[in-house]
């Protein structure tokens, strides 16, 4: 590539000389290229180590004048061939005008600008890409793809220099992060490390120090442990390479394909060495943190941050902190982790001001909002750059009723003014959404009362808490507790959230404010009022869909919190209904997961049914994320973190509980349902107040504090049921005595009850000692926890999923297990790699999680061909492609152009086991419809009649694999989603029944179907050992069929009616007849002649009862030619024809065969008979014909059931699929003396 050319002093300290004229000198790096002896040894060494550049660029040209010693860089190539092309250039273009000049220093300016004005030509072309990566790592990334074999599709993210210790010696080289690849090189005196790992691969990741390594990073895959250290930024590399695994994990567990983020900001000049990919990754990670702590929707995008203080009206202090701004929120936070929170939505403000500054208040700016409330911050960096951008985005946001406020000092920032669908009055009208918002409510309030207020309103005996006693004196308390905090700390979206805040809502949440704060807390308020008339429609849109998930909502709706009266009638049912339907409407991915219907049930008691919607929204995509999905990942990762943390503080507990087996049964009833179906209704809505204000958090120490509670019991267990049932009984004994709601029988409690009740313990005394106990534990931690855990039990759902679909597969495949598992994974990889770089592919090819294991990944037929190739015992040199396109359309049998693990076995089972017949079979299959396409086989059209109407007895695969794989399709059709149950049972069934194909359901072969099997065998024999034999076996057979063919036909005529099942031409172009009884003969070179590559000719000649073969008209010669490429011998006696002819590999290329080929058999031939001809209609042959003349060949024979291992195919596949080789042009030099 052209450089900008800059000054190199010493020119050839490490380079040699290759061409030199008077202003240019072409230059290779020492140790490069052969040879090199030491010295290159060493050079290329230390390109390795010092310079990560030097190995991309081994060639360079420089510009030089005769009297100066200062040299120019104007080119350098990573090959020669590249560098050749550069230098002919300046050769041919600049050499003859750069001998006009006089001064040297003219020649010198010129070759500078010409070279300029390449550069710009060139990257003005490549501008709209958007391409802004730094000089330097576009070196790197070329580098990569060279060294790694990698296609353009694959971006580089970043590299490090570090150790990889092979054994105990460290050796030092690049690591390259790409977006699907971890790969390192190094090369140190000669040795060469060449590593490619994918990050869907990898187990486990981890920063570790030993004694043995320094501090090092750890990867695991299935079959390998690789440490790197020795890092400049181990703390930077580790995170980039956590965040390139998560995507991975992201992608296997619901097919997320890594995106650049476009909307993210453009720096105006791009980064040093830093790609834009790493910035995009950087700012997801950013992103991604700003939401969790703020709890803000998914598509909130931070803007920039800044520090700053903020005044707390509470306790007159400025509290030193951050402030955050995104397109539509403001938010701050402490320092200090409790001190303050604040959330500021755009909609709210009413007037930013920048207030004088002073010594005591430095760059003040304050911000009003609709609520009367004003936040003050001050030490703002860049204050008039900060107003300008909130100025920015409040105008983008939406408003109703534009005005303009003024402010003092025309200090003016805020142009327009907009009401938000919350209530103008906050602290008249509290956050409670039910009035403003039902109104819009599609389903009248008037008739459905859930519209808008919540279960629990409509069904509790209006009593006034007087009548209560204590429990209503304590509940006022709490209330009154409240209002007094919300006059302190404002109430609504903008409330300042500080420990104070937490410590009420451990005391618990007064009933008649909780569904209110449950919104705020979980951020589903912000939803719910930027997205109104939302719930309604999806109400609308989903009533009377019926699909898988609303058959499982419909079974569970009943056993969702039985016991309680609200749910004991077709209200509450009804509302339940309508909110899980339109949560699974809105997220078919999830749809509908056991448990969602007990949180659901609980969240309709405390707030209207789009109230509950949202804060089922909140909890299903952000608070609890892949917890209600098919494989309840989510949930089986803080399983796993439950482990850990169990491990960490009761050590002496935790591996009684693992031989107990117990943490997998508990934490998932227990999590899942955040405690609701485990612990009495009262005291497990107590763990939920807490859960909305601090996260997952709370439930890891109060299962924790459980487990701590009942240590001694534990201990003396001795198996996982009595385990069980004395935690049950502990949890069923949870009370909240404070509870002003008549108690609800527990249902658990009623079945678990023994003789003597175990002692009561009370929720808030249970809170206080998980708190007290496990409080150490910080979000950020849980995270980090959660993506180790992730890798863990993804990559073991995958060993799962890998069990499931090789268990799925019939035992007469004839694979053994490890056979299968190595298939599986290689056809994965397929489908990946396609997810990596097949931007065209189609949506379909994606994989779709909620599917049955055996469907979730499935290959096109690009895919396929290319597995076929590597895979195949019938390598068929350049048709190879075709016969794989026939096995893809023979494997499809739902034609929707993918096929799964299953039929793909089938095609490769069909190949390489059963005996003779079965191999023969799925040959012949090949050749007729629907794998022999139309444009293969003029005549497939024909054929492909009789070949429905045999259909019925013809079986190539088991039908319902069809009827399976087209039943979406199918059921989107009818305006219904995907089969039930009972139609998959129905069709396992029916797998199960013996379906035996016997050979007589096999239809005839017509003519030209015939053609294209002669043509894949002649193809297939080529590079065996055997070939010559397997040459004249073959000619002696298709004579032999040909002559057969022509007596069926006879026979047929002679009865006067045509073969029923034999394929008919009725399409065929017009072209002279051939006489009936003409037979053409292929009449190939002898085998060590050296022209036998070039196309046979075709010969005409009588053979009285010799062989004949398949016949090709001359490819290049065209009709009638003279066969020019036989010896004389050859062309002597046309009539006398003792030998078998041979046909060399190239003679019978599948693109070779002309249109006019033809086959007939074999009476006494006619020596006027046309050379080009039609097909003949009539004949046709069966199965049981082909099978008979091939058992008379004992060489075919032996060819078909000789056994090929797959093994190794696999083995040399998988090479393949890791591009392990290194580039080419980077040869080893040898050491020379």
């Amino acid at each position: 590539m052209w450089l900008s050319p800059e000054e190199v002093l010493v020119a050839n300290a490490l380079w040699v000389t290759e061409r030199a004229n008077p202003f240019f000198v072409l230059q290779r790096r020492r140790g490069h290229g052969k040879g090199g002896g030491l010295t290159g040894l060493l050079v290329g060494t230390l390109d390795v180590v010092l310079d990560s550049s030097a190995r991309v660029a081994p060639y360079r040209i420089l510009h030089q004048t005769q009297d100066s010693q200062v040299y120019w860089t104007v080119a350098c190539g990573s090959s020669r061939k590249e560098i050749t092309k550069h230098w002919e250039w300046l050769e041919n273009n600049l050499l003859q005008t750069l001998s006009i000049f006089d001064s040297e220093e003219d020649i010198t300016t010129f070759v500078k600008g010409k070279i300029h004005g390449i550069i710009a030509e060139e990257n003005k072309n490549l501008q709209p890409q958007g391409d802004e990566d730094p000089g330097k790592f576009k070196e790197a990334e070329l580098k990569m793809r060279k060294q790694f074999g990698m296609p353009e599709g694959e971006k580089l993210v970043n590299y490090y220099s570090c150790s990889y210790w092979k054994g105990r010696v460290p050796r030092q080289g690049w690591l390259y992060l790409t977006v699907n690849h971890l790969c390192f090189y190094s090369f140190l005196l000669g040795k060469e490390v060449s590593l490619v790992v994918q990050w869907v691969d990898i187990t486990r990741l981890e920063k570790n120090a030993t004694l043995l390594f320094p501090e090092s990073i750890r990867v695991d895959t299935r079959d390998q442990e690789l440490f790197f250290s020795m890092f400049l930024n181990i703390g930077e590399t580790f995170k980039l390479m956590e965040q390139l695994a998560n995507l991975a994990m992201r992608q296997l567990l619901d097919s997320e394909g890594f995106l650049e983020d476009k909307a993210l900001p453009r720096p105006i000049r791009p980064h040093r060495n830093i790609s834009a990919l790493k910035r995009d990754l950087d700012a997801r990670a950013k992103n991604e943190c700003y939401r969790a702590t703020f709890r803000l929707p998914r598509d909130e995008r931070l803007d920039g941050h800044t520090s700053c203080t903020l005044w707390t009206p509470f306790n007159k202090l400025h509290i030193p902190g951050q402030m955050f701004i995104s397109n539509n929120y403001i938010c701050f936070a402490s320092k200090e982790e409790d001190a303050c929170h604040l959330i500021i939505p755009l909609r709210e403000v009413t007037i930013v001001e920048k207030a004088d500054s002073s010594s005591v208040l430095p760059s003040p700016l304050s911000i009003s909002t609709k609520s009367k409330m004003t936040f003050l911050f001050a030490n703002l960096k860049d204050r008039d750059f900060l107003v300008q951008r909130i100025s920015d985005f409040l105008q983008k946001t939406p408003s109703k009723q534009p005005g303009s406020i003024g402010s003092r000092k025309a200090s003016v920032v805020d142009p327009s003014t907009e009401s938000s669908p919350a209530p103008q009055e906050v602290s008249e009208q509290p956050t409670s959404p039910a009035s403003p918002l039902s109104s819009r409510q599609s389903f009248c309030a008037q008739e459905v009362p859930t519209a808008s207020q919540g279960l629990l309103k409509l069904f509790q005996k209006n009593s006034p808490m007087e009548d209560l006693g204590a429990k209503g004196a304590k509940e006022k308390m709490k209330e009154e507790s409240w209002h007094i905090h919300f006059f302190e700390y404002g109430r609504g979206v903008c409330m300042y959230r500080t420990a104070k805040t937490r410590a009420l809502v451990l005391k618990g949440i007064p009933e008649s404010l909780r569904g209110e704060l449950w919104l705020l807390f979980s951020g589903a308020w912000n939803e719910m009022v930027t997205h109104p008339g939302y719930y309604a429609e999806l109400v609308e849109k989903s009533t009377g869909k019926y699909s898988l998930a609303t058959e499982e909502i419909e079974r569970d709706l009943h056993r969702s919190m039985p016991e309680h009266p609200a749910f004991q009638n077709e209200l509450g049912i009804a509302a339940l209904r309508r909110v899980l339907t339109a949560y699974a409407f809105r997220n078919p991915t999830i749809g509908y997961c056991q448990a969602m219907n007990i949180v659901t049930s609980v969240l309709l008691l405390y707030g209207s049914e789009e109230e509950a919607f949202w804060l089922l929204v909140a909890l299903c995509e952000r608070m609890l994320p892949d917890y209600y999905n098919t494989r309840v990942v989510g949930a089986l990762v803080d399983q796993g973190i439950f482990e850990e943390l169990t491990r960490d503080f009761l050590p002496q507990l935790s591996e009684k509980m693992q031989d107990l087996g117990v943490i997998s049964s508990i934490s998932l009833s227990w999590f899942l349902t955040l405690f609701l179906s485990v612990m009495p209704f009262e005291s497990a809505v107590v763990i939920v107040d807490c859960f909305f204000y601090e996260g997952i958090k709370v439930i890891l120490q109060v299962a924790l504090a459980v487990l701590d509670a009942n240590m001694e019991q534990l201990l003396g267990c001795s198996d996982e049921g009595e385990a069980m049932t004395m935690l049950g009984r502990y949890l069923d004994n949870v009370v909240n005595k404070q509870s002003v709601s008549p108690p609800i029988p527990h249902l658990h409690a009623l079945l678990t009850s023994g003789d003597d009740p175990p002692a009561e313990v009370d929720i808030f005394e249970l809170l206080k000692v998980s708190y007290e106990k496990f409080s150490s534990l910080r979000a950020e931690d849980i995270e980090q926890m959660r993506f180790k855990q992730r890798l863990k039990v993804i990559q073991s759902l995958e060993d799962t999923a890998k069990r499931s679909v090789v268990r799925a597969i019939p035992v007469d495949i004839g694979f053994s297990i490890e056979e299968l598992e190595d298939l599986y994974m290689v056809f994965k990889a397929k489908h990946l790699a396609s997810q990596y770089w097949g931007c065209s592919r189609t949506v379909a090819s994606r994989r779709d999680p909620s599917l049955p294991y055996l469907e979730q990944y499935r290959i096109d037929a690009s895919q396929f061909r290319e597995l076929f190739a590597s895979l195949t015992p019938w390598a068929c040199g350049s048709h190879t492609p075709v016969l794989a396109g026939r096995m893809f359309r023979l494997l499809d049998k739902n034609k929707d152009s993918l096929i799964n693990f299953k039929e793909f076995v089938t095609g490769m089972s069909g190949m390489y086991h059963g005996d003779l017949t079965e191999k023969l079979k799925v040959l012949y299959k090949l050749h007729l419809p629907p794998a022999l396409s139309p444009e293969e086989a003029e005549s497939a059209l024909e054929a492909a009649r009789y070949f429905t109407e045999d259909s019925s007895s013809e079986e190539t695969l088991p039908q319902e694999e069809q009827e399976g794989s087209g039943s979406e399709e199918r059921g989107e059709e009818k305006g219904t989603s995907s089969p039930d149950y009972r139609h998959y049972l129905r069709m396992w069934a029916k797998e199960k029944e013996a379906q035996k194909e016997t050979i007589k359901d096999l239809p005839k072969m017509n003519q030209e179907q015939f053609i294209e099997l002669c043509k894949t065998l002649y193809n297939m024999f080529s590079e065996d050992p055997m070939e010559q034999d397997l040459y004249h076996a073959i000619a002696t057979v298709a004579s032999l069929l040909l002559r057969i063919g022509e007596v069926g036909k006879k026979f047929s005529a002679r009865t006067g009616r045509k073969p029923r099942d034999c394929a008919t031409e009725e399409d065929e172009p017009p072209a002279p007849e051939s006489h009936q009884d003409a037979a053409r003969e292929l009449q190939p070179p002898a085998a060590g002649d050296p022209q036998a590559k070039a196309g046979g000719d075709t010969h005409l000649g009588k053979a009285p009862q010799e062989s004949q073969v398949v016949v090709e008209a001359g490819s290049g010669e065209g009709q009638g030619s003279p066969s020019q490429l036989l010896s004389d011998d050859e062309t002597k006696d046309d009539m006398s024809m003792s030998s078998y002819s041979v046909v060399s590999t190239g003679s019978l290329q599948c693109e070779d065969l002309a249109d006019d080929t033809v086959l007939v058999g074999g009476e006494a031939c006619s020596p006027t008979a046309h050379i080009g001809g039609t097909v003949d209609t009539d004949w046709c042959i069966s199965f049981e014909q082909i099978l008979a003349s091939i058992l008379t060949e004992s060489v075919l024979v032996n060819f078909f059931e000789k056994r090929v291992d797959i093994g190794l195919k696999i083995k040399d596949q998988k090479k393949v699929e890791r591009q392990f080789s290194t580039a080419s042009d980077h040869e080893q030099p040898g050491v020379s003396g």
